[in-house]
């Protein structure tokens, strides 16, 4: 049975333009023990199909299961096996780091658990900052809180969407070293976000949204496989002609192109110099996730009707 499955879930929302359809026969299953990772540009439906899956939004059609428990008709009991990290800071200004805890999991009938949060403020690194009121603290400690609420019922499925978006390297490594141990100890985990630096180094199994459908879904590996064999990577202190621009994906004075061959690698650098143009810091490396994420976003463009 999957940990998550996602069968045909469609979700609409009216507007003042009309209906706007967010998610699109999403369909695909989670299975236990996952390290499972949805990407996808902004609007492309992530935050929504995990809204669905957390019970904070209902699904126009389709049905949501976590391990066979519907999460629209059996809310309560899917979401005591659901531990959901949420993108935005939300906190009890009312009581310290321990308190918000205790009440976190009393929400789910657990009791004498000190054992566990005191694990929690450990690996999470706020152990210092346990009687410290929620306000005292800074934005990243309150990140790493939201995941200590999340997994403070021991739940056997973890949702993170976008954990470390705004934070610091420390809380980032800190994060994924428990997330990861929880994974090899069997927790299933849902991740999304936009570091797909991140996202290549964990998820063993990838699919991206787009515009409300599932595009691309395979492991990391054939996604990788799949992508151009190489990039050609340099600095340049001018802009590209337009038509080498056209071919190339610039960031800042990085310009990187996909290259199958050496020869190709070659035409490219021959174009720069005809262009009077002097290539820097010049290097050629395997392609990573962005780049297949990249191509599979322009491979869909304009699949919005």
């Amino acid at each position: 049975m999957p940990a998550i499955s996602f069968q045909s879930v469609f979700k609409t929302f009216q507007t003042a333009r009309g209906p706007f359809q967010a998610l699109d026969g999403v369909r695909f299953d989670i299975q236990d023990g996952e390290f499972f990772g949805l990407l996808g540009p902004n609007g492309a439906g992530k935050t929504t199909l995990i809204s669905i899956l957390a019970g904070l939004a209902q699904a126009t059609s389709g049905s949501v299961l976590v391990h066979g428990v519907d999460v629209a008709t059996q809310s309560a009991r899917a979401r005591r096996m659901l531990g959901v990290v949420p993108q935005e800071l939300v906190f009890d200004p009312f009581f310290n780091v321990r308190e918000a805890l205790k009440f976190q999991s009393g929400y789910f009938g657990v009791k004498h658990n000190d054992d566990w949060i005191d694990e929690l403020l450990h690996s999470l690194g706020l152990t210092d900052k346990a009687n410290h009121n929620m306000r005292q603290l800074s934005g990243g400690m309150k990140r790493r809180m939201l995941v200590a609420q999340a997994l403070v019922h021991k739940p056997p499925v973890i949702v993170l969407d976008e954990p470390t978006a705004g934070v610091d390297v420390e809380l980032r490594q800190t994060l994924w070293q428990f997330i990861a141990k929880l994974n090899r100890e069997g927790s299933t985990v849902l991740l999304t976000t936009h570091y797909l630096e991140e996202a290549e180094a964990l998820c063993g199994r990838i699919a991206m949204l787009k515009n409300g459908k599932v595009v691309a879904l395979d492991s990391t590996t054939e996604l990788l496989k799949a992508a151009s064999s190489n990039v050609l990577r340099f600095k340049l202190d001018a802009e590209l002609p337009p038509e080498l621009a056209a071919k190339a994906r610039v960031t800042g004075r990085i310009v990187q192109f996909p290259a199958n061959d050496a020869l190709e690698i070659e035409r490219y650098l021959a174009a720069v110099r005809e262009a009077g143009l002097q290539a820097q810091d010049v290097e050629i490396r395997k392609a990573d996730l962005e780049d297949v994420f990249l191509d599979v976003m322009h491979q869909h463009e304009g699949s919005r009707a």
